[in-house]
């Protein structure tokens, strides 16, 4: 792929979740944007986990307009005693006729995590389906976070088949039993990450397998989970072009058509585009 300061253009691209609202971003966001503008990068869309952060990710988006995009809701590992009153106002914010400027483009970052305890596993359920049931009524994509619980996940998708508006499963990095099960569910799209370009993932086996390109979209999860050879460092969107360059090696195309392809996969679930 064309470096930045090349004189050919170079291919656009989407991260379709970023955290750009972290206090890893705190003293530098003006200028982790501009590199990635720089890189490629015509959009980012900003999921809250939290009540409190979906003041701040709503900041970071009208500071950033028509570059930042908000997707409220509760993560599933923010599911806690109060998890019933978050719910009720994060509901509020997204019905509210008075909510400025940009409108939430998806309900997320939502979903089921029993990685690291089941203490809240009931509620977790609870508030996920409430969170599907969110999305079902006002016609917006999910962006799904699942660690652990995918069949408890499918269950409750399955519920809702015939009336969901798509999303993401965020974070990919399952088997191609996995990855056929959630293909299964229509306009879902499958968010793939840096554990592709890790040495021991097998994203890039897996996915030419049995996961089309128009069933992927991109993502960071910055400041999280940074591509190789960037591996340890913080994340930042600008650095999705390893990204770009693994699944190109991969599905066998251009860099170029990886980013064609994933950006209309954006337009066809979230209706935007470039």
């Amino acid at each position: 792929m064309l470096m930045a300061n090349s004189q050919m253009p170079i291919a656009k691209y989407i991260d379709t979740h970023c955290h750009l609202d972290g206090e890893e971003f705190r003293d530098d966001l003006d200028a982790v944007v501009q590199r990635a503008r720089e890189a490629g990068c015509t959009k980012v869309f900003v999921p809250a986990i939290d009540l409190k952060s979906c003041q701040t990710v709503m900041d970071v988006c009208r500071r950033y307009p028509d570059f930042a995009y908000p997707m409220l809701g509760l993560h599933p590992e923010e599911v806690k005693a109060d998890w019933r009153e978050q719910l009720m106002q994060i509901k509020s914010i997204l019905h509210s006729p008075l909510t400025p400027h940009p409108s939430p483009l998806a309900i997320g970052e939502v979903g089921l995590d029993y990685y690291w305890s089941r203490e809240f596993e009931q509620e977790q359920l609870e508030a996920f389906e409430e969170q599907v049931r969110w999305s079902v009524e006002m016609r917006l994509p999910l962006m799904i976070h699942c660690r652990k619980a995918q069949n408890e996940m499918v269950a409750i998708l399955k519920k809702y088949a015939s009336e969901q508006s798509g999303g993401v499963f965020h974070c990919f990095t399952g088997n191609e039993i996995e990855a056929r099960q959630l293909l299964e569910f229509d306009n879902f799209v499958l968010g793939i990450g840096g554990v592709s370009t890790f040495k021991k993932s097998h994203l890039p086996e897996v996915l030419p397998a049995c996961v089309p390109l128009d069933r992927i979209v991109l993502e960071t999860d910055a400041p999280y989970m940074a591509p190789v050879p960037m591996r340890g460092q913080r994340n930042e969107p600008a650095f999705i072009r390893h990204i770009i360059t693994r699944l190109a090696e991969a599905y066998g195309v251009s860099e170029e058509e990886i980013c064609r392809q994933t950006n209309e996969n954006v337009k066809k679930v979230f209706g935007i585009q470039i």
